[in-house]
């Protein structure tokens, strides 16, 4: 009868402590569920350097953003690069007159509008800003 007794005290202090393991364990994971912190995502401004690095008639590729800052003559403008197909960089033709999106070819001039699909639409333009100190800033949103 004794045996019996201390099997039965041995599972049940077994089966308690898992219980408690669990409840600890589960406690952990909602403290870092409710603990979370989202990445901020990506910057939205871009300090682009004074306004005298962008000569007339120049384009300068920025990865960082991506986009081409151009110097027309209706100003400095930036055009996305990002591809409005599914969203990959376009790079630039070999001969720097547009650009072509390396996964599925999709083909823009020079300002950014659709010469070939599967693309439907053109890249958008970014604002740009001359700021008091003659530095330009890009907002992408």
């Amino acid at each position: 009868m004794k045996n019996t007794s201390t099997r039965r005290d041995f599972l049940k202090l077994v089966t308690n402590a898992f219980f408690s393991l669990s409840g600890l364990l589960g406690l952990g994971g909602l403290f870092r569920f409710f603990s979370f912190q989202p990445d901020p995502g990506p910057p939205t401004e871009f300090e682009l350097g004074p306004i005298y690095e962008y000569p007339k008639g120049i384009q300068v590729i920025r990865l960082d953003i991506p986009a081409v800052i151009q110097h027309t003559d209706e100003g400095i403008i930036a055009i996305s690069l990002v591809c409005t197909h599914l969203g990959c960089t376009a790079e630039e033709n070999e001969d720097g007159e547009g650009f072509t999106c390396p996964c599925h070819g999709s083909r823009y001039s020079k300002s950014g509008n659709v010469i070939e699909g599967p693309a439907t639409k053109n890249l958008p333009r970014y604002r740009i800003e001359e700021q008091v100190d003659g530095s330009l800033r890009l907002y992408t949103k």
